[in-house]
């Protein structure tokens, strides 16, 4: 009986330390995706609020200035990506991966030796792409200055990056959160006093507008290094003692540590540029095709591009942008319990950041999708077909999204070749429906084509993680349908705000459109959380922290 006891009581000790285990995972990933939502919602908000003087500074031009915006930025999306090499979300793994082993000065080593290594291939890239904008201009002159105005940030952000994933290894997400914040800001400050004086004040070209609005990208990423460098050196004297402090049991050479680095950041690389390849066939496929199979001229057809790449894809990225936040959470939580070996915390994690993921996205796309138009007039000025863009462009956000956070978490568990290969699947995919979707739908078709490509990877990536890590699928089913059910409430709800108040306000008015967003989304979220609240999903999702909002609130 005495010895029954024992090991009841041990049992019970090791059930309690392996929950508070898994809570203490759960508590970090919220409160580092809580953080990183913050910095990335903030920024993108910011980052979509400067549209409105910027837009109208352009005047009869606003439209051109926004799809030469756009082009600059998505093949220079593409340089940045080869310029930061996915090392920074390798760092972040690897620093996790040795600091769960109590080996920080590994960690700390790692972190100098690539940064030196960022630089040297921040500076090639920033020529590669300043050299090779001539030839990658599609012959369009005004895009070369553009280009390389935009090179020279290449130089500073990959170090920006890299010390960012420095303190994600160490599950530290406040210095990350505020230097994208700073750099958002700073960027944006630049840029509108620099468009307001070369298009206001001396009547300049739009071209030159939109060369310093592209330069202001280095300016920003000054700004979110500077912060970085600050915390650095405020926290040097806690992580130099935690150094002291290291098992020193392995012995890891430079060369190695350079080479795993590498090693792991092939496949960030590549699931990196996902978007951006995806973006890149937009921009070098809708030209031709349009040119082909419409009667458009120029002019008309950067127009339509300028409303689903630039307009529309601007605002959905403040909600894919919490996804990301998600995504960048997970992976040292994740890598930390798969060096230790704990099966069961991969499982649990897996499933609470894809509930996680579900609780936030679904009310965020959809909710978009219902004010489009207020949001619309807001941001650009009343257009029919940017408005119907901006609806459709919200529902393809969610896959997007999923997919980000979905090859985020195969990477932290070490199944790299997976997320490649189901990306690949999926690109494959979108190239197979590209043209007849833009021949048929015009500026609607690269969104289906991306939708429909994103959707491919995320079922085969779900396949994955459910028969090789035990992803809860009855689970996630059930959240998922009471979340929709929801949603769709929440949809409702502010959709019909919207239609009713066209009988009482001007659609074209921004302030009027201000107004209405505001009733219309207030109710929509008044409705989903209290939903939420009320059946006690939220508590089971985000933990029982939320039943204080639901005092507030008043909810029983």
């Amino acid at each position: 009986m005495a010895r029954w006891s024992t090991a009841k009581n041990s049992e019970k000790k090791e059930f309690n330390k392996s929950s508070t285990a898994n809570k203490t995972a759960k508590e970090k990933m919220l409160r580092g995706s809580a953080w990183m939502t913050v910095g990335s919602i903030f920024s993108r908000i910011l980052g979509a609020i400067y549209i409105i003087p910027w837009y109208g500074w352009f005047g009869a031009d606003k439209l051109q200035a926004n799809a030469l915006y756009t082009k600059g930025y998505t093949v220079y999306s593409m340089f940045l990506m080869i310029a930061i090499s996915g090392i920074p979300s390798a760092v972040a793994k690897q620093v996790s991966h040795y600091n769960a082993q109590n080996e920080y000065a590994v960690g700390r080593r790692l972190f100098k030796k690539s940064l030196l290594l960022m630089l040297i291939i921040g500076v090639l890239c920033a020529v590669a792409m300043w050299v090779s904008a001539p030839w990658i201009s599609q012959g369009d002159a005004n895009l070369v200055p553009v280009y390389r105005s935009l090179s020279i940030a290449l130089i500073v952000i990959p170090v920006m990056s890299l010390t960012r994933g420095f303190f994600q290894g160490y599950q530290d997400m406040f210095p990350s959160a505020m230097s994208q914040l700073l750099e958002q800001i700073v960027r944006i400050i630049y840029m509108l006093a620099a468009t307001f004086l070369i298009m206001r004040v001396v009547k300049g070209s739009y071209v030159t507008g939109v060369v310093h609005s592209t330069f202001a990208a280095f300016v920003g990423a000054l700004g979110g290094l500077f912060i970085l460098v600050l915390y650095f050196f405020r926290q040097k004297k806690q992580m130099d003692q935690l150094v002291l402090q290291s098992a020193n049991q392995l012995e890891v050479s430079d060369r190695h540590i350079i080479k795993d680095v590498l090693y792991e950041s092939v496949p960030f690389i590549i699931i990196g540029v996902s978007t951006t390849l995806y973006n890149l066939l937009d921009q070098f496929t809708f030209q031709p095709v349009m040119q082909g199979f419409s009667a458009l001229n120029i002019r008309q057809i950067n127009d339509w591009f300028a409303l689903f790449a630039g307009n529309a894809n601007k605002l959905i990225m403040i909600t894919i942008s919490l996804a990301s936040a998600m995504a960048i959470t997970a992976i040292p939580l994740l890598s930390e319990a798969y060096t230790k070996g704990n099966k069961k915390q991969i499982a649990t994690q897996i499933n609470d950041a894809l509930e996680l993921f579900l609780i936030v996205m679904l009310p965020c796309s959809l909710g978009m999708a219902a004010v489009a138009k207020p949001l619309y007039v807001i941001f650009y000025t009343y257009d029919h077909v940017g408005i119907f863009i901006l609806s459709f462009a919200s529902y393809i956000a969610l896959p997007i999204g999923l997919f980000m956070v979905l090859s985020s978490l195969l990477q932290g568990v070490y199944q790299n070749k997976a997320a490649i290969k189901y990306f690949l699947i999926g690109f494959v995919v979108k190239l197979i429906v590209q043209v007849p979707l833009i021949i048929f739908l015009k500026g609607f078709g690269p969104l289906l084509a991306t939708g429909i490509g994103m959707m491919v990877s995320n079922w085969l990536m779900l396949r994955f993680l459910y028969a090789h890590f035990g992803l809860a699928g009855d689970r996630i089913v059930r959240r998922f349908d009471g979340l929709l059910f929801f949603s769709l409430l929440m949809f409702a709800v502010a959709f019909g705000v919207v239609q009713v108040s066209g009988f009482f306000f001007n659609p074209y008015s921004r302030i009027q459109s201000l107004i209405v967003l505001v009733l219309a989304a207030g109710l929509g979220g008044y409705v989903y959380v209290y939903l939420c609240l009320k059946t006690r999903i939220a508590d089971k999702i985000l933990g029982v922290r939320v039943g204080s909002l639901r005092r507030l609130l008043r909810i029983k």
